[in-house]
């Protein structure tokens, strides 16, 4: 699951001087040849990066794919963005210092059984499973309510934060997943 910046850097005649990009492509200290720099039109840069965080793929399927899960690039406005670290925050705070419960959970498979794990998963989830359900699928992960979402959800927060500030200085979001 990543999160891009993407800035349009197209020069064309029309443009003042100070209006200008100059690219640069050096590979070991020398410049690169085989590109273009005339035809680079947009800079794309890794801003956000997420493993089997499935709960925050789920809000991005449903609010900003028109719950197209289908591994293509899409535009996310600030909006958006703000939108999701404020849910991100909510149910963080819901969850923290709240009371923890065990539950058994299907690890894999082995002498032909499943195998289970004890897990403390947080016994108040309610806003958690409105707000920012987990869901199940191929290559999702855990779907408990405990240390592993929570680590999504700070991670979020983090990348959430660290996209908007790179908004002030233009570009635009993209959002894409890949299984």
């Amino acid at each position: 699951m990543y999160l891009t910046k993407r800035t349009y850097v197209k020069n064309w005649e029309h443009m003042k001087k100070d209006q200008l990009h100059e690219i640069i492509i050096k590979k070991g200290g020398k410049l690169v040849k085989n590109i273009n720099l005339k035809k680079i039109s947009h800079i794309i840069e890794d801003i956000g990066y997420w493993r089997k965080a499935n709960a925050i793929h789920n809000w991005f399927v449903k609010n900003i794919q028109d719950g197209n899960d289908n591994c293509g690039e899409y535009y996310v406005g600030e909006e958006y963005l703000k939108r999701l670290l404020t849910i991100c925050e909510k149910v963080k705070k819901s969850l923290v210092g709240t009371p923890k419960k065990k539950v058994k959970v299907k690890s894999g498979w082995a002498g032909g059984k499943d195998t289970f794990i004890d897990v403390e998963v947080f016994k108040n989830t309610e806003l958690a499973e409105e707000l920012l359900p987990a869901t199940s699928g191929f290559f999702f992960g855990d779907t408990e309510y405990g240390d592993y979402y929570l680590e999504d959800l700070d991670n979020t927060i983090e990348i959430i934060t660290d996209a908007l500030k790179e908004m002030e200085n233009g570009g635009e979001i993209y959002y894409s997943s890949s299984w």
